[in-house]
């Protein structure tokens, strides 16, 4: 792989497309469990259980290993929530009416209601367990939380962030994400990140912002490493990863999130062979791949 490139299907199909060893960092955020159903057949995050959710996250990222070089990192950003009460339904807050769902999982065994379930620390210590390196659970504290109807516990304002590695040993540029202290001076980086969401790029309703991509990036990675995202969205990895003059490969399953990203990475000032999107769907295209120069043209590869 020489350029940026943007995969467009389901990413247990997609990943078997990717080279050993091939990206220098992964970064991303997968569809949280129970908590948005995005209207696409395939989608993460609707599974029975937390347990079913678990698993085959657990089971993608194994297969991320592979991808991600010795010395690589993952950053996985994960939110959580709460038990359903057994309702098959969330209502809409009248404070964030897009938390609404018509269909919603019963509570997970063990758990009662009102229970918070978890997520974030299940999985991590499922990767753990699978072999990833547990480095860091960094903190990203939101000050303009989306504020919740809720008299009887505090106000979520907190998602997590986890670094991972392949490797024991493992590249890491402090350096490049040193923070200023009080005395002015330059200090390691903390594990609380106080970082604004942003308006949502496109349609999508769980978007995080560029702010907190790029000390993943800066991190993790030199000007023209590979950063491998396989829940694109609307492209915002991609972004920062060309503002900071890396290459990115994205994979995204909803076809409405990869035109979207593809008009905001085309706005950038790009060259032409960073325009590349390619369509994998195995049940229709088992032999052959399509190449995408722009969301309006097409035309299939021998």
């Amino acid at each position: 792989m020489t350029e940026s490139l943007l995969l467009e299907g389901d990413v247990s199909e997609a990943l078997p497309l990717l080279p050993d060893a091939s990206v220098q960092c992964i970064i991303t955020s997968p569809p949280y469990w129970g908590l948005r159903d995005y209207g696409i057949r395939g989608q993460i995050g609707l599974e029975p259980t937390v347990a079913a959710y678990v698993f085959k996250l657990t089971a993608l990222f194994s297969e991320l290993r592979r991808i991600l070089k010795p010395d690589g990192i993952l950053w996985l950003n994960i939110g959580d929530g709460y038990t359903s009460g057994n309702r098959g339904w969330r209502a809409p807050d009248k404070k964030n009416p897009s938390r609404a769902m018509s269909v919603r999982s019963d509570n997970p065994p063990g758990l009662k209601d009102k229970d918070l379930l978890g997520v974030p620390w299940r999985l991590a210590f499922a990767l753990q367990a699978d072999g990833w390196y547990l480095r860091s659970d960094i903190i990203w504290h939101k000050p303009n939380a989306m504020p919740e109807s809720v008299k009887d516990r505090p106000t979520r304002a907190h998602e997590y962030i986890f670094q991972f590695t392949k490797e024991e040993q493992y590249a890491y540029h402090a350096d490049a994400v040193l923070q200023e202290s009080d005395d002015g001076s330059k200090r390691n980086r903390r594990t609380v990140w106080s970082i604004n969401t942003s308006p949502t790029n496109g349609s999508h309703i769980a978007s995080f912002p560029e702010e907190l991509v790029e000390p993943c990036v800066l991190a993790g990675t030199k000007p023209g490493d590979f950063v491998l995202d396989p829940f694109f969205g609307c492209g915002t990895v991609g972004l920062v990863c060309r503002r900071l003059n890396r290459k990115f490969i994205g994979i995204e399953l909803n076809p409405e999130y990869v035109d979207q990203a593809m008009e905001f990475l085309e706005k950038q000032s790009l060259n032409s062979t960073s325009k590349r999107r390619i369509r994998y769907d195995a049940n229709k295209h088992a032999d052959q791949l399509a190449f995408f120069e722009a969301a309006s043209q097409r035309r299939v590869l021998p």
